[in-house]
């Protein structure tokens, strides 16, 4: 017996323009989700979020209102650590490998690919020029905030390492941010920033892991849906970030596909 999704996709017939708006047709039509909770008690985030997802034959769209009163994004360059502020994130599960896909208020984008190392064999599919493990910007990764001598070298999930590829970029991949209020500027009191989000399918592939692309009707993929606020007390910057996602992991760790959210694709 099928568990029951955390949020149900639907399929529409048209494109979405993708420009940050989220107060257009498309998007009042579409099931927003339940407000995004802590990442590790479940309880409910300081600031409302939430996200919507739709889908037609061509592309997976994905859009996340995010309140906030003082929006602030000063990463400009493409690839800088965008965790290190405050942004939202997607992550798409691929059962071997996930990316990972990070976006702040003045829409700079940071993605990752990641690969199981177990998965990650002479002659598999990912042993391709893309993810040569020689070039520089591959590392090795074992997971968020889950350092103690036990866990150092791994980290705590059973699978174990990850290779993270950070020069990668999704082909055809289209961002867009627009601020309800006046970014880094904070003489006034800003409502919040809405993201949007468009992936062809045709992407997808390894990540689809064999599953049909475009999904095909009660496909069930594993999606994480977060953000991550960066909060300033007493001149103390908090760490680590409060972080708030569409289900609770738990732990204080994003790179767990197991615990992400089951997203189903309805026609």
């Amino acid at each position: 017996m099928k568990t029951k999704a955390d949020y149900t996709a639907h399929k529409i017939k048209e494109s979405i323009n993708i420009d940050g708006n989220i107060k257009k047709d498309v998007w009042k039509n579409a099931k927003w989700s339940k407000r995004f909770v802590d990442l590790v008690t479940g309880d409910l985030g300081l600031y409302n979020t939430q996200t919507a997802i739709l889908w037609n034959n061509t592309h997976l769209y994905i859009a996340f209102w995010a309140e906030d009163r003082f929006v602030e994004a000063k990463l400009t360059e493409p690839g800088s650590i965008i965790f290190l502020e405050s942004d939202l994130e997607l992550f798409i599960d691929g059962k071997d490998c996930y990316y990972e896909l990070e976006v702040n208020a003045a829409n700079t984008i940071y993605e990752v690919f990641f690969i199981w190392k177990d998965a990650y064999t002479k002659g598999s599919i990912f042993d391709i020029p893309e993810f040569d493990v020689h070039q520089p910007k591959a590392y090795t990764f074992g997971g968020d905030y889950d350092r103690d001598g036990a866990t150092f070298w791994k980290g705590t999930h059973p699978r174990g390492i990850r290779w993270a590829f950070t020069g990668y970029h999704m082909p055809g991949l289209q961002t867009a941010v627009q601020v309800d209020g006046t970014l880094n500027d904070n003489s006034d009191l800003d409502n919040g920033w809405s993201l949007e989000i468009a992936i062809p399918w045709n992407s997808l592939g390894l990540l689809a892991s064999g599953r049909s692309l475009p999904p095909q009707n009660g496909d069930e993929w594993n999606i994480f849906l977060g953000r991550f606020q960066k909060l300033i007390q007493n001149g103390i910057e908090i760490q680590p970030h409060p972080a708030t996602s569409l289900n609770s992991h738990g732990v204080y760790d994003a790179h767990m596909p197991d615990k992400w959210s089951r997203v189903v694709f309805e026609e």
